[in-house]
């Protein structure tokens, strides 16, 4: 099987003598979880800048395949004046909404407002349940389940985990724990 990602000698920093990482080099297949786990600043979501090309490297090659993202930030994910649903119709279809919505625990109802009438939580399962319509063959999750309760953290990550068949996950995360249960390699920065 192909990979849907590779990243080969990547090195990056702000400062061309402050890297934030050198020579990182890992790929990914349809089907894999791959977990970025590392402290604050260590370069986890520059990871993501560079692979959605809004950075360039200093060094080094990315390829990538169609690719959906996740950012930890909801309130910053959606614009403030349109509703939910408008958002994911501009760039997804909705026909196949219902079991995405039975599976991370959202009501339809809860599409039909604007985003700062959502919780945090609801905001971001209403990211993933976008990002997912979108159907990526490469899902980039930066932190995605940080803002919901432990519950409905497991309730999204299996029902991300079902759609493996689908896509690949790159998974950016500060939670070791839940990197070890789902991911099939880690990536310590």
């Amino acid at each position: 099987m192909s990979n849907i990602l590779e990243v080969e000698n990547l090195s990056f920093g702000y400062k061309k003598e402050l890297l934030l990482f050198g020579n990182l080099s890992f790929s990914l297949k349809k089907g894999e979880i791959k977990a970025i786990v590392g402290a604050s600043g260590a370069g986890k979501s520059t990871i993501f800048e560079l692979i959605l090309g809004n950075l360039k490297p200093l060094k080094g090659s990315i390829k990538s395949s169609f690719c959906s993202e996740v950012f930890q930030d909801p309130y910053s994910s959606f614009h403030p004046s349109y509703t939910l649903l408008n958002q994911i119709k501009d760039v997804a279809k909705v026909d196949e909404i219902e079991p995405y919505l039975k599976n991370i625990n959202l009501d339809y109802e809860l599409l039909l407002k604007l985003p700062h009438e959502l919780s945090g939580g609801q905001l971001q399962r209403a990211s993933i349940l976008r990002a997912m319509l979108m159907k990526p063959e490469l899902l980039l999750l930066d932190e995605p389940t940080s803002a919901l309760d432990n519950v409905i953290q497991l309730e999204v990550m299996s029902m991300l985990v079902k759609h493996l068949d689908r896509m690949g996950m790159l998974l950016i995360t500060h939670d070791l724990d839940l990197a070890k249960w789902c991911a099939d390699e880690i990536i310590m920065l």
